[in-house]
């Protein structure tokens, strides 16, 4: 069931391949339409689908191209590039907040693990279970995950 016939493909090949297929298709702007009629109205209209997906591109083109030649940019801001101050900045504040999330989360990884023995996979499958979140907020506990989280716990 398709709501309209330029809806389903916007190309008469396409179209007659799902016709010579046997795909049962109806449309809901058009009456019932069947026997040779109505796949002859069915490809007409595929036509004019076609020609107007055809019209479409050529007019986008034609009105990139003028805005082109007219020096106009185009495609949305990308901001500016980041700089290396920009980049130190942004590895700071990253850092910054990768020891505030392993301080606060200290308390839960001591009493899960006093000793500090406990295997990674441990204590990352009791962290998940406690449905404490991640560091990235998504996702489950790894190994990999719990043994960051230890060193900078220990570095602090």
């Amino acid at each position: 069931m398709v709501a309209k016939v330029d809806r389903l493909a916007r190309s008469q090949a396409f179209l007659s391949n799902l016709l010579a297929a046997g795909v049962d298709v109806r449309f809901c702007d058009l009456p019932q339409i069947e026997g040779p009629t109505g796949r002859f109205l069915l490809q007409q209209m595929m036509s004019v689908a076609e020609l107007e997906a055809g019209l479409i591109s050529a007019r986008t083109k034609a009105a990139l191209a003028a805005a082109k030649a007219r020096g106009q940019r185009l495609g949305g801001f990308r901001g500016r590039a980041g700089t290396a101050d920009d980049t130190a900045r942004a590895r700071t504040a990253r850092s910054r907040q990768a020891d505030e999330h392993a301080a606060a989360l200290e308390p839960i990884l001591q009493r899960i693990d006093p000793a500090g023995t406990a295997s990674l996979r441990m204590v990352a499958a009791a962290l998940s279970a406690e449905h404490i979140p991640t560091p990235s907020g998504r996702g489950a506990w790894t190994a990999t995950a719990v043994a960051r989280l230890r060193a900078r716990v220990a570095s602090t």
